[in-house]
């Protein structure tokens, strides 16, 4: 099943945006940490892509060149990729946002994991850079990192614990998506034994699965359907 579900929908978000973070490059972690603030909002994942790519081109890629060029350019990039409903509130966010990172850990979010006791000190850490980081953004962005940094251990998002549920890969009564689920499908990974993927490979494509299938009820085209409880 496992298996079937990486063939039909893909892995990781940051593969698709042309990131490595095996590599712990210091820049593709930056633009994932900007992915993950973008697709925090209720926006779609084409948008997300395009406004992330605009960011690229010009340039807009550490915390100090988000902050150099300001405000009225950070609405400049969002409204040129499209990100036209968040612009003044994401290009707020995003000032607030880089200029903490930049003051607390000089712009280094590996800093920022070094500093943190545990997992839990990360996520209280990634949520004080300021109000644009909220459970869903601080999830999104350790969920690709899980495996990476010791410190990400996020909980699953109730998109992958819907989808998990549909597949009967984990309890009803472990929905809250806690340690015990999270250990459960790591069990379930390692049998699956899928070479070079990750287990965040498979957490995205859940994530994929909830959000194109299982919370829109579209089980007729479903590419998981025979799998489905």
């Amino acid at each position: 099943m496992i298996r079937a579900l990486l063939s039909h929908l893909a892995g990781r978000f940051s593969r698709e945006l042309g990131l490595n973070l095996d590599s712990r490059s210091h820049d593709d972690l930056f633009l994932w940490f900007l992915a993950a603030i973008l697709y925090g909002a209720r926006i779609s994942g084409p948008i997300v892509t395009k406004t992330h790519a605009e960011f690229m081109r010009r340039g807009l890629t550490s915390p100090e060149a988000i902050v150099e060029t300001g405000w009225n350019g950070l609405v400049d990039a969002l409204d040129a990729g499209g990100y036209t409903r968040y612009d003044f509130k994401t290009a707020t966010k995003l000032l607030e946002v880089m200029k903490h990172l930049i003051g607390q850990y000089g712009g280094d979010l590996e800093s920022l994991h070094e500093a943190a006791s545990d997992a839990t000190d990360v996520e209280v850490r990634l949520k004080a850079l300021g109000k644009g980081i909220g459970d869903v953004t601080m999830q999104i962005f350790l969920r690709e990192l899980r495996g990476i940094w010791p410190k990400a251990q996020p909980t699953l998002s109730p998109l992958s614990i819907m989808a998990a549920r549909d597949l009967a890969l984990c309890s009803i009564d472990g929905v809250r998506g806690g340690r015990a689920t999270v250990d459960r499908l790591r069990v379930l990974w390692k049998r699956a034994a899928m070479g070079r993927k990750s287990f965040s490979d498979f957490e995205s494509a859940l994530v994929r699965l909830g959000r194109d299938y299982c919370r829109r009820g579209r089980k007729q085209d479903c590419p998981m359907r025979e799998f489905c409880a």
